[in-house]
């Protein structure tokens, strides 16, 4: 396969920003979560470099809290990534959130991100395993590193999801949802548009316990996200680092 046709086999992508950051408002006042500067940049374009790095061309911004404010940053393209908005008026959760921005999306499947974490895993591979495995979802996951919030996700022996709880601590291993999802349409056509749900707490559960094929993707590094104060703070360390070396070249360094 040419460069061009793998570029051109990329689906389009999802990043759900539409986060306020409650939790962060001491250190990042009343900016929208994705627009936490990490370095001289938001949070935000760190993932679209990403995306671009592995060859995807189209991306949806599911926008929400101050939208203005990342439309007017962003415009209609950013790191080499055609951009278009949908726009919640009232919050949605993360399902709600992706299911309307599905109505934007020109591929099957679509990729979808958390806008306020970053993994360094190897997109195009999670694509085209979760095209080969022909899956409903498939679950990028890492091991887990100690926190309690970080949910109980069990994976068989044959690489499929067993079980997804999420911010419950258990006993014993775990992996740690690393909020990058590859989901099929058969799957998001199904849901209503313009509900309130979400992605951890309910539609996954449920697909589970429907029966539908959800693929784990396991990978051995670390998610970085911003959720709090203190993960904010460890993530301008580590990815302002990875900004100037690792994440420009394609990965970050030595987390």
């Amino acid at each position: 396969m040419s460069d061009r046709e793998s570029t051109a086999a990329m689906p389009s992508a999802i990043i759900l920003c539409g986060g306020q950051g409650l939790r962060l408002r001491s250190v990042t006042s009343n900016s929208p979560k994705a627009m936490a500067r990490i370095g001289n940049r938001p949070f935000l374009e760190l993932l679209l470099h990403q995306l671009r790095r592995h060859g995807f061309e189209r991306v949806i911004l599911a926008v929400g809290y101050q939208k203005e404010l990342i439309g007017s940053h962003f415009g209609e393209r950013s790191a080499g990534l055609e951009l278009e908005y949908s726009a919640e008026s009232t919050p949605l959760g993360t399902g709600g959130a992706m299911r309307d921005a599905a109505a934007l999306v020109d591929s099957d499947p679509v990729l979808v991100m958390n806008g306020d974490s970053y993994t360094d895993l190897d997109l195009r591979r999670l694509v085209t395993e979760h095209r080969n495995a022909q899956a409903d979802v498939t679950i990028a996951v890492v091991p887990a590193d100690g926190r309690d919030d970080c949910g109980n996700i069990q994976v068989d022996q044959n690489g499929n999801l067993a079980l997804f709880e999420e911010k419950r601590r258990v006993d014993g291993p775990q992996y740690m949802n690393a909020g990058v999802y590859v989901v099929s349409q058969r799957v998001v056509g199904g849901m209503p548009t313009g509900s309130r749900i979400s992605l951890e707490n309910e539609l996954f559960p449920r697909w589970l316990r429907a029966g539908k094929r959800v693929r784990a993707f396991v990978h051995s590094g670390e998610c970085i996200d911003i959720g709090t104060p203190e993960r904010y703070r460890s993530a301008q360390r580590i990815l302002a680092e990875a900004e100037l070396g690792g994440a420009a070249q394609g990965g970050v360094k030595q987390l």
